[in-house]
């Protein structure tokens, strides 16, 4: 083999790890997209900058729904980015339930609360969750919605 082609060789086989390279980092690694926590994870440390989702299960259909509520995070430190719906089967059953991925950017340093409020069908009908609540004839204990809370620190 001869020098020339050697380096020739060389080049182009430079060039080929260089484009895997590239595509490796551009096919979705999940290296530039936002950290997910699930309802337990209730301590969350973000970066400036940096996204992250808080992913609650929903199923509309049973009147279960997820609200982010008072009091608001600090938007000096964090901010609502995005609301999306993942159904559980691709949509392909109805009332099938799924997750609700609440999205957030962290602003700035410090620490914040993110207050979310499950408000479901025997909860549906209480002031927090925007119902009327009435009073019945005969009382009985109306249920109130659940309330998690998730501590930030952005550094």
């Amino acid at each position: 083999m001869t020098a020339r082609s050697s380096r020739g060789t060389r080049a182009v086989a430079a060039a080929l790890c260089t484009v895997t390279l590239v595509a490796g980092c551009a096919s979705g690694s999940g290296a530039d997209g936002p950290t997910r926590h699930p309802t337990q994870d209730l301590s969350i440390t973000a970066e400036v900058g940096e996204r992250f989702t808080l992913s609650v299960p929903e199923n509309a259909s049973t009147r279960e729904h997820w609200f982010v509520v008072a009091p608001q995070p600090d938007a000096s430190v964090v901010r609502a980015a995005d609301r999306t719906y993942e159904p559980a089967d691709d949509g392909k059953s109805v009332g099938g339930g799924g997750t609700l991925v609440l999205t957030f950017e962290a602003t700035g340093r410090g620490s914040t609360r993110i207050v979310l409020l499950h408000c479901t069908f025997p909860t549906a009908e209480t002031a927090a969750c925007g119902g009327a609540a009435s009073p019945s004839p005969s009382p009985s204990p109306t249920a109130e919605p659940e309330r998690v809370t998730y501590g930030v620190t952005v550094r």
